[in-house]
This record gives C-alpha cells, structure tokens and sequence, in this order.
C-alpha cells in the first residue's frame, strides 16, 4: 500500500496548524478562523490564548460538562450532527440516505467472522465533526477497550457532499477502530473516521497509535484490563472528522434522529 495524496495535503496543513507564528500573526490567525468558521468560544479559553492553530482545533472545554450518572444512559462522544443512524439490515449501514456501506469492510481484517456478526440488525449512529465543532472525543458510558485496531487509509473529505457522491467513504479513509465491551458485557464498536486535512487521530490511552504516519499496514492492539470511565476525554482529531458507532444488537435504544446537532455530555441512548 503506498500513501495517498491526501495524505500528503493533510500533513503540509498540519505542518502549517502546527507552526506557532508571531504573537500577533498568530492572534490573526485564530481570531479570523473562529470568525469565518463560526465557533462558539463560550465554553473556551479566549482564541488569543492558543499558540497555535492546532491548540485552538483541539482547545479543551473550560469547564467540564455533567452528564447522566445512570449507567443505562448511553452520552455522545463528541458535539456533531447526526448524518445517518439506526438499525443495520444485516451488516449494511448507512453512510448518508442512499449510500450504503459494509461493516465488514469498515472494521477491517483484525477481527473474526464471530467478532463482527455480533453487530448484525444492532443500531449504528454516524457522527459528523465540522470544522467548527469541538474536536475531543469521550467514553459515552463505562466499558473496558479489548482492542484497538489502526488501519491506514485515504483523507477524503467526509462533509455532507462528499458523504453523498464518494460511496465507501468510511471504508476507504484512514481509521481506528475500538472493540469496547460494557460493565453489562455488551459489545459495541467506536471507530474514528479520518479526513481531508485530519493528519491525526489522537488516542490518548496508547502511545503506539501514530495516525497518518509511515505506518501503511494495520496494527492491532489487545488489551487485558483498559478501563475507561464515561466522560473520560481519550484523543481529538486534528480538525473535523467522523466518528461511527455499530452496537451489538439489542444493546441501545436510541432517541436521536438524522440530522439532529447533540453535544458531548448529551444523554442520546438507552442501553439495554
């Protein structure tokens, strides 16, 4: 596998995210992206603060957010719009109305046949970061991570259009996929879609996860006793992205729809 031109684009942006300019260059800088992008800073430290373009992509909320305490109350990861959700026919999803994609091919080759039936006629839900959202990712309820698997790809965009005319997006952009399990022992996947410009996933409990790198074959991770608590922030993309979630069947009840806007912290589910 060689890399892909998006990959090069994605990397010569981050270069230029990363560069920490003149004070008051770099002030421009922040202070026109939040403008032109329309951010809402009320939960942040003022834009000025962030000596980079990245630092302000990836900015931490001030003040943290509650949520639900109740261990059936299933919270979005991160703030994004709903582009698809519901139930897999088999192990077909949605990318967006119209576009189809295979959660075989999506969670790749490091798990067995056994592994990804468990996902089959369980519900899936497709979050959407723009480049104005809020780029962390959290723990939406309290599980144990049995693996996590890197698998190399492309950096297509995966806004609205793209979602609509490039079919197997997810499939062929750069991902990590998470195989988590509940304190209930319900199994569900958590996979962290790539994109244009989004050099790097960030994965926060293992160092070993370098996204966008000379890596270009996958790596699997298993884990015996990776623990994580809801709320718990473990990475950021490095602008905008897409995050998808495939539960074993029966596990969530979901009272989201296509197309609402849900924040971190937001209660989204019922686990089951």
């Amino acid at each position: 596998m060689s890399r892909h031109i998006t990959s090069a684009i994605s990397q010569i942006f981050g270069k230029f995210a990363n560069k920490e300019f003149s004070k008051p260059l770099q002030d421009f800088i922040n202070s026109s992206y939040v403008n032109i992008m329309g951010l809402d800073m009320s939960e942040f430290n003022d834009p000025k603060t962030y000596s980079s373009l990245n630092a302000l992509f990836t900015r931490k909320l001030r003040k943290e957010r509650t949520f639900s305490l109740d261990s059936s109350d299933f919270i979005s990861p991160c703030d994004s719009l709903i582009t698809e959700c519901g139930k897999l026919d088999s192990r077909y999803a949605l990318q967006i109305k119209g576009m189809i994609y295979n959660a075989d091919e999506l969670l790749g080759d490091a798990f067995s046949k056994e592994e990804k039936e468990i996902v089959y006629g369980g519900e899936f839900i497709n979050f959407y970061l723009s480049p104005k959202d809020y780029h962390r990712y959290h723990v939406p309820t309290n599980l144990k991570v049995l693996r996590a698997v890197h698998i190399p790809g492309k950096f297509y965009p995966v806004n609205i259009p793209s979602l609509k005319k490039r079919a197997n997006l997810f499939v062929e952009n750069e991902r990590v996929v998470l195989f988590c399990e509940t304190t209930e022992g319900k199994k569900f996947y958590m996979i962290l879609v790539s994109a244009l410009n989004v050099g790097v996933m960030q994965v926060s409990f293992d160092e070993r996860i370098k996204t966008n790198s000379d890596k270009l074959v996958t790596q699997a991770y298993d884990y015996e006793n990776m623990y994580l608590n809801k709320g718990d922030d473990f990475g950021c993309f490095e602008m905008g992205s897409t995050i998808v979630i495939l539960a074993q069947k029966d596990m969530l009840e979901l009272n989201i729809k296509v197309t609402d806007k849900v924040k971190y912290a937001q209660t989204i589910a019922r686990t089951r």
